[in-house]
């Protein structure tokens, strides 16, 4: 996967979260990949993952979760100065089955791919999305 461009990394990464190919998607990543989560994440995530091994454990119990993920896609993707680096917005449309609420959530991603493997990924997401599928609502403004 040396040669693959940003675009096709990203698809890939999106097919393999889709299916729970958790052993797929840690492939995609540097041994020693970093995956940041500043503004939190889904519900459990650490705000850093330091190496494929973390990041692999780390999407096993996603798989285990009751969060079914319906639809993941590049919605838009940005190519900045720096060849390595790319910015993606991502949409993830996912149902929680504990409580049957679904719901879609765009997030930005700042990804450093190097190689044909991702060695780094901040990711920014609203951190209220998790709380209002897995909990209560929060009321509308």
């Amino acid at each position: 996967m040396s040669s693959a461009m940003p675009a096709e990394v990203l698809a890939r990464r999106c097919h393999l979260i889709l299916t729970g190919d958790v052993d797929g998607f840690a492939d995609l990543f540097a041994p020693d990949a970093v995956i940041e989560a500043p503004f939190g994440g889904l519900p459990g995530m650490p705000a850093r993952l330091e190496g494929r091994a973390a990041i692999r454990e780390y999407s096993r119990q996603i798989l285990t979760s009751p969060l079914r993920l319906d639809e993941y896609e590049v919605a838009e993707l940005y190519q900045t100065q720096d060849p390595e680096v790319v910015i993606a917005e991502m949409r993830a449309t996912a149902t929680a089955t504990t409580t049957g609420r679904s719901f879609t959530a765009t997030s930005v991603h700042i990804l450093r791919i190097r190689d044909g493997h991702i060695v780094g990924v901040r990711e920014f997401s609203d951190p209220r999305v998790p709380e209002d599928v897995f909990g209560e609502p929060r009321p509308a403004s």
